[in-house]
């Protein structure tokens, strides 16, 4: 599966964002806009830098812009999508089937918000999306998932319907378990839950939900 590693220009904890890509390898990684300047602290050169650069500082810009091998999707700030759209609309055109989002939740709420609707558009084609920071990791499932504790982002697991209605949610293994529950879009019933053993299991009937896992 190849997966791309997408920077957006929301604040980011620079040394979080090292620790965590320590040990992950990227087939490509995408700058938006800012998150050039967070690429340059942590001495990584990316594939693409796509964005309208209205944020980005132009003397880092223009560092990347003399570097060869860089391909540069320049828009106009007047447009439909956002930068982060853009972004994941790239790593899909580029064959990536997978994409970890850092700096996408820091900064305005309109964009942090804007960016986890965008992970249903890219779930229904089929793209595995990720959005982390130092305290949260949050993707799309439908279907079945094993959680197993020793691989969790945090102690906290929260579902939160994405779509109207989700239908037949089953949780075993957890301390709060279901057994095929209708959820609706606007619940807080399947916020804080935990794993009640070594693995838990999720089952959906239909539906997609968020999932975010966190830790304090």
């Amino acid at each position: 599966m190849r997966r791309c590693l997408i920077v957006t220009g929301g604040s980011m904890d620079i040394s979080f964002a090292k620790d965590f890509l320590q040990n992950r390898q990227y087939d490509r990684v995408v700058a938006v806009d800012a998150g050039l300047e967070a690429l340059k602290h942590l001495h990584i050169r990316p594939n693409e830098v796509v964005g309208d650069f209205d944020t980005v500082d132009p003397a880092i810009l223009r560092e990347y812009q003399e570097e060869a091998g860089i391909h540069f999707e320049i828009h106009r700030p007047e447009k439909d999508e956002t930068d982060t759209e853009l972004a994941l609309l790239t790593a899909a055109r580029s064959g990536c089937e997978a994409a970890d989002i850092l700096g996408a939740l820091g900064g305005r709420m309109d964009h942090a918000v804007g960016n986890i609707q965008l992970m249903y558009q890219f779930f229904k084609q089929g793209m595995d999306v990720c959005i982390y920071d130092s305290r949260n990791k949050m993707y799309l499932l439908g279907g079945r998932k094993v959680f197993r504790r020793s691989e969790l982002y945090g102690t906290y697991i929260s579902f939160l319907p994405m779509t109207e209605t989700v239908e037949g949610l089953t949780l075993k293994g957890f301390k709060y378990p279901l057994n095929r529950k209708t959820i609706h879009l606007g619940t807080s019933l399947c916020i804080s839950n935990e794993l009640s053993h070594e693995e838990g299991i999720l089952e959906l009937e239909s539906g997609v939900v968020l999932c975010v896992e966190a830790h304090d």
